[in-house]
């Protein structure tokens, strides 16, 4: 957590209030890609008929007919070729659109959750690997809900429609077709297990680079320093490498399931044309129901042979983009699960402070832990902050200090008690407004690249050029601005040193017209004494008249406080001496 104001601008406009609110837009998505999968399923049926206009034709051709025998035929096959081209270019277009919606519906999803999620939770993704899945690996739902589904459509009805006809004219045929087709399903099923099993790796893996790079660039600086350029290299290729491995395992498997539909639909194809054949030299007299097959009747069975395993076919070449698909929106419901949420950041809230004066703030057998499988980290715990009081919660590192600053704003919610802030019990309902009189000021204070008076204002509004100079002069920060002028900071802050971000983060909180509480943690750290000694003026200047809490390990800071309290590793509190 870097130094933030809490102001009343939120992002939760994207995110559902209840589970059904986003109802309507996946019923919508499930409903058009239905109907996609039926019109493209007709247009594949649709050459059933066409098939037997063009036996009917040769047939016709065969035995003497001329040219107007054969013209109505034709032109059947003509206009219903133009309506299976209309049919497919319709239920592909519905279904891409349908695809594309659900997968805005479910990006929504995701990032509206990590924008709630709470800076304090432990299962809280890295922001490489949370870009990575939203941005570049959802991606491939849509091919999965666009191809897949109407695919898998078609070869559930399509190889039924034409077994259907073929099976009047010749029980024989329809048999080799009716025990040739289960095996393509069960050995894509058996290959479609490892396929996805091996995407989700893939996945993973990509997701890892992605988090591995973006933390490497942020500390390129650090890595120079420490002289780990080669080591870092090392490892990248290393990560590389494993990608490799894992994305060419999906490909092996993705050939192979190919290998397997193509081998198993050209012998099915190539009974029937066998059968067909013999059966025409006068070979064999059985396998119809009367007499035995004409040219007529064998061509048609012939034509739908093909079309019989065209589906099974579609289904293969698509069987990968549903393996990348579920894997794919396996991670983004892992993001929208999300695990601690941040209080109030669904309910709108008013912008004004809902304390008029610096609040008392009292713990009442407050229970916390990060994850149900955890411990408790307060047990029991009580505790009572006067109102204006300055407080220090001294204690070794994961004792609790900033969990119980976390608390306080918001950011992670009580398992059990309850915590009061100025009479006002805070929950989902007023939290956003409590949290309006707040500022947290962490030891990383974020900067953005802009000027130091924009840094400051942050875009809030109604914040006068005026109110941006005191907050200067209250920091400390006025001979740093008056250098820098209308000069940009580099992103992160690059041209200020430690104290200054510091100082800065005072500045923004000075500029909160509502801000009655401060909360602190380790501000001093990593800062040398002269330093931290200005950084701890410029805080209690601001203080003044307001209530702060500070978990520091300082005991220069802690002795300035009104009071400070030590927490162990057990969450037990011993007052100090004032």
């Amino acid at each position: 957590m870097g130094t933030a104001f809490f102001d009343a601008k939120d992002t939760q406009e994207a995110r559902p209030r209840d589970g059904g609110a986003v109802t309507p837009g996946r019923d919508g998505a499930k409903i058009g890609l239905r109907r996609a999968a039926m019109l493209q399923a007709l247009a594949a049926a649709i050459w059933i008929p066409q098939a037997g206009l063009l036996a009917v034709s040769v047939g016709r051709i065969a035995d003497g007919g001329g040219l107007h025998d054969v013209l109505w035929p034709a032109l059947g096959i003509l206009v219903l070729g133009f309506a299976r081209s209309c049919l497919d270019a319709a239920g592909g277009r519905l279904a891409f659109h349908a695809a594309r919606a659900e997968l805005s519906r479910r990006r929504q999803i995701a990032i509206a959750a990590l924008s709630v999620s709470s800076p304090v939770d432990r299962g809280r993704p890295a922001s490489g690997k949370a870009a990575s899945v939203i941005g570049e690996q959802a991606e491939l739902i849509v091919p999965y809900l666009a191809r897949f589904q109407p695919a898998r459509m078609k070869a559930s009805l399509v190889p039924l429609i034409i077994l259907a006809f073929i099976l009047p004219v010749s029980w024989i045929a329809a048999l080799v077709l009716l025990f040739a087709a289960p095996l393509i399903p069960i050995f894509m099923a058996l290959i479609g297990w490892r396929a996805q099993a091996a995407s989700e790796k893939q996945l993973v893996a990509t997701g890892g680079l992605n988090g591995f790079l973006l933390d490497r660039l942020r500390g390129l600086a650090t890595i120079r320093a420490l002289d780990a350029v080669d080591a870092t290299a090392l490892r990248l290729r290393s990560e590389a490498e494993s990608l490799r491995v894992r994305t060419m395992a999906v490909l092996k498997i993705a050939f192979l399931s190919s290998a397997v539909l193509e081998l198993f639909a050209a012998l099915g194809v190539a009974m029937i044309a066998v059968y067909v054949g013999f059966s025409l030299l006068g070979e064999i007299r059985f396998g119809t129901w009367v007499g035995r097959l004409d040219l007529t009747e064998g061509l048609f069975i012939l034509l739908l042979a093909p079309a019989f395993f065209e589906p099974l076919r579609e289904l293969s070449a698509v069987w990968h983009d549903r393996a990348a698909g579920e894997a794919a929106l396996k991670a983004l419901d892992a993001l929208a699960a999300g695990g601690l949420s941040i209080r109030g950041a669904v309910d709108a809230a008013p912008a004004a402070s809902a304390v008029a004066e610096a609040p008392a703030i009292r713990f009442e057998n407050v229970d916390f832990r990060y994850a149900a499988t955890e411990p408790l980290i307060l047990d029991d715990f009580n505790l009572d902050i006067a109102a204006g009081e300055h407080l220090a919660l001294l204690g070794a590192s994961g004792s609790g200090k900033s969990t119980l600053l976390s608390l306080i704003s918001g950011l992670a919610p009580c398992t059990a008690g309850r915590i009061v802030i100025g009479g006002i019990e805070l929950a989902d309902d007023s939290a956003h407004a409590l949290r309006a009189s707040m500022a947290w000021i962490g030891q990383r204070p974020h900067i953005f690249a802009g000027t130091i008076a924009g840094n400051i204002a942050l875009g809030r509004p109604g914040i006068p050029r005026g109110d941006v100079a005191d907050a200067l002069d209250a920091a400390r920060l006025g001979k740093v601005a008056a250098a820098y002028g209308n000069r940009p900071l580099g992103e992160g802050g690059i041209g200020l040193s430690g104290g200054e971000a510091l100082r800065l983060a005072i500045a923004r909180a000075a500029c909160n017209p509502y801000l009655r509480i401060i909360l602190a943690d380790e501000p001093t750290a990593h800062l040398d004494a002269a330093t931290a000694a200005e950084v701890t003026d410029s805080l209690l200047s601001l203080a003044r008249g307001r209530t702060l809490i500070v978990a520091t390990h300082d005991p220069l800071l802690a002795a300035r406080m009104h009071r400070a309290m030590r927490i162990d590793a057990d969450i037990v509190m011993r007052e100090a001496a004032e």
